[in-house]
């Protein structure tokens, strides 16, 4: 990845009377608004070899000019990780994420997580914000996550998610019997009481639409696989919750597990102990930021969402 970025660009007649933030989003959509006014904030983009501000207008004719370093975006940790990387090339990366692997570092987890395990992996990811992660799976959910690896690629993902043109489907087990697919479209923000939780709002929430079909029904569980239209924090498992059939596992929305009638020792001590929120991010697809290829993945399930399910089919044959 080059560091110094050097660009020269005249503004077009087409242009005129428009804000020179507006303008150079237009002519340099490789990188995103907020960063080109940070540039011309900065004097890394001048006007006619000249500092100039974000809302100052332009008459077209004028000479753009870009200069920029890239500086390390925060003060993390390379660390060596396992990483189980399915696709790499010059502007994309794509893992499947264990459960129990924290995305981002924050007060309660300092290091070892994902993105100190990327800048081991490509040390000049550090002049990426957030290392180029572009969305987050919760510590104990699974599977695909994508990774841009430059700020043109960052800007395009971006992009592609706020467009919801970025599709993400999850496998997931939910307590009770659902006998048909459906939408949940509720909006969710904090909860009122509890900051650790998110809620679906009457008021104050932001948009969230699930989609979900049957993949499999038990006598007293289903599995789903669910289609996010928007990526909201715990969406998935806010959702379902919301329509009384929450997560298996799930610590903060599961409440109490649902056991089948006349269920083995082995299910029910399984149910009762599963780990985590049985939820795996098992397919995305996306358009390559370079070559405009449409690109998919699929993860495959992990092993503790297998044994969960293969005890749920013999209860059933039983």
């Amino acid at each position: 990845m080059n560091d110094h970025l050097e660009l020269d660009i005249e503004v077009p007649a087409r242009l005129a009377g428009h804000r020179l933030d507006q303008a150079a989003a237009e002519l340099i959509p490789d990188y995103s608004r907020a960063r080109l006014q940070t540039w011309i904030k900065g004097g890394q983009l001048t006007v006619d070899g000249a500092q100039a501000k974000p809302k100052d207008k332009l008459f077209g004719g004028e000479q753009l000019r870009l200069r920029a370093e890239l500086e390390p975006q925060g003060e993390w940790r390379a660390q060596a990780l396992d990483l189980d990387i399915l696709f790499e090339d010059a502007s994309l990366l794509v893992l499947n994420k264990p459960a129990g692997l924290v995305v981002h570092p924050a007060a309660g987890n300092p290091d070892s997580t994902l993105l100190n395990g990327l800048l081991h992996h490509c040390p000049h990811l550090d002049k990426i914000p957030r290392a180029g992660i572009v969305h987050r799976l919760d510590k104990d959910t699974s599977g695909l996550m994508v990774v841009a690896k430059t700020l043109p690629a960052q800007t395009s993902l971006v992009d592609q998610l706020k467009e919801r043109s970025v599709s993400r489907q999850y496998d997931a087990l939910v307590q009770g019997q659902i006998t048909a697919g459906g939408t949940v479209d509720a909006p969710i923000g904090r909860h009122r009481q509890n900051r650790l939780k998110m809620a679906v709002l009457d008021f104050g929430g932001k948009e969230a639409i699930t989609h979900y079909r049957v993949q499999e029904r038990f006598p007293a569980h289903t599995l789903l696989r669910c289609k996010l239209e928007t990526g909201r924090t715990h969406q998935i498992r806010v959702h379902m919750a919301h329509i009384r059939h929450p997560l298996v596992g799930d610590p903060l929305y599961g409440g109490r597990p649902k056991l089948p009638r006349d269920a083995s020792a082995e299910l029910i001590g399984a149910l009762q102990q599963f780990p985590r929120q049985a939820l795996h991010a098992a397919e995305l697809a996306l358009i390559h930021p370079e070559s405009g290829e449409e690109m998919h993945w699929c993860a495959p399930m992990p092993a503790d969402m297998l044994q969960l399910l293969a005890l749920l089919r013999a209860d059933r044959q039983r």
